[in-house]
C-alpha cells in the first residue's frame, strides 16, 4: 500500500511543480508588459466595441484591437472610461492618448489624426415594433433621441442630408443606455445609433426594436488622436491594424462578437 501513495506524493508534486512554473511565466510576462510605454484610450460604456466585465475589467472588440495592435507596436493600452461629451477636451489636454470606442470617421477627416480604419458601421434608425414610422421621411414632425456628440447627433443637427426631414425635437442624451430607455418609455418616437449597438443593447437586455431599412449612413471606424500629436503613433498604428486585417487577427475577434463578421470588414459590400 505504500507504493501507490508514493507514486500519488510524486504526481502532487509535479503538479505543484508545474503550477509554479506556469505562474512564474504568467508573472514574467506581466512583468515584461508593466515595463512598456502606456497608451491611454479614452472610451465610452459602448457594448459590444468597449464596456466592463463582471470583473471590472475592459472588454469588447475595440479592447481586443486594441490590446493587440499596440502589443505588436511595444505599447500597453490602458483604457479609461471618460465623459464622451468631453473627449475632445481630453485628448487636447493629454488626460488620453487616443479615442477608440466606435467612432466614426466620416465627416471628421480635418478634425482630428486617424488610425484606420479598421473596421465599418451603419447608422441607422430603430423605431418600437409597432411604430408607424417606415423611412426617414416618416421622421418627418416626429421626436429623435441620440447620445450627445456622436455621429447621429450632427447628422440631424446640421440639415445636410435632403432624406432627413424636419423632426419636431431632437432629444441628446450623455449616456448610451439612456437613449434606449427613452424610446421604450414613450419620450422619442426613434431613436438613431451604430447598427451594432442596437442590435447588442437588444440581445443584452430583451428590448425589441426595429431597425430601418434605410440607414442613416455608411461610416467608417478609426481611432482619433490629437491633429497637434506629432509623434507619429497614429500612422504606426495605421499600418499595425492594416497588417491585423491582412493576417486574419481582425476578422477572428469580429467573429467572437458579430455573426457576420466579414459584413464589418467589407467596404464595397458595406459601407458604399
Amino acid at each position: 500500500m505504500k507504493q501507490p501513495r508514493k507514486h500519488l506524493l510524486c504526481l502532487l508534486l509535479a503538479l505543484w511543480l508545474t503550477g509554479v512554473l506556469l505562474a512564474g511565466c504568467a508573472a514574467d510576462t506581466a512583468d515584461a508588459n508593466a515595463d512598456l510605454p502606456v497608451i491611454t484610450v479614452g472610451c465610452d460604456n459602448y457594448p459590444p466595441f468597449t464596456y466592463v466585465n463582471s470583473d471590472g475589467k475592459p472588454v469588447g472588440i475595440d479592447v481586443e484591437l486594441a490590446d493587440e495592435a499596440f502589443r505588436r507596436m511595444g505599447y500597453r493600452p490602458e483604457f479609461v472610461t471618460i465623459n464622451w461629451a468631453e473627449k475632445n477636451t481630453l485628448l487636447e489636454n493629454g488626460v488620453i492618448d487616443c479615442i477608440w470606442s466606435s467612432f466614426s470617421m466620416s465627416g471628421r477627416a480635418d478634425e482630428y489624426t486617424w488610425a484606420g480604419p479598421y473596421m465599418y458601421s451603419h447608422q441607422v434608425v430603430a423605431v418600437m415594433p409597432d411604430s408607424d414610422i417606415q423611412t426617414l421621411a416618416d421622421l418627418a414632425g416626429k421626436t429623435v433621441v441620440v447620445q450627445a456628440t456622436t455621429k447621429p447627433e450632427s447628422l440631424f443637427l446640421d440639415g445636410n442630408d435632403p432624406r432627413i426631414p424636419e423632426i419636431r425635437a431632437l432629444h441628446s442624451l450623455q449616456k448610451r443606455e439612456l437613449i434606449y430607455s427613452y424610446l421604450a418609455k414613450g419620450y422619442a418616437d426613434a431613436v438613431a445609433a451604430h447598427e451594432i449597438s442596437i442590435l447588442q443593447f437588444m440581445k443584452d437586455y430583451g428590448f425589441e426594436f426595429r431597425i430601418l431599412e434605410e440607414p442613416l449612413e455608411a461610416v467608417e471606424l478609426g481611432v482619433a488622436f490629437s491633429r497637434s500629436d506629432d509623434r507619429g503613433i497614429a500612422q504606426a498604428l495605421s499600418a499595425t491594424l492594416e497588417e491585423m486585417q491582412a493576417d486574419g487577427t481582425t476578422r477572428s475577434i469580429l467573429a467572437g462578437y458579430l455573426a457576420d463578421p466579414d459584413k464589418y470588414l467589407e467596404a464595397d459590400g458595406y459601407a458604399d
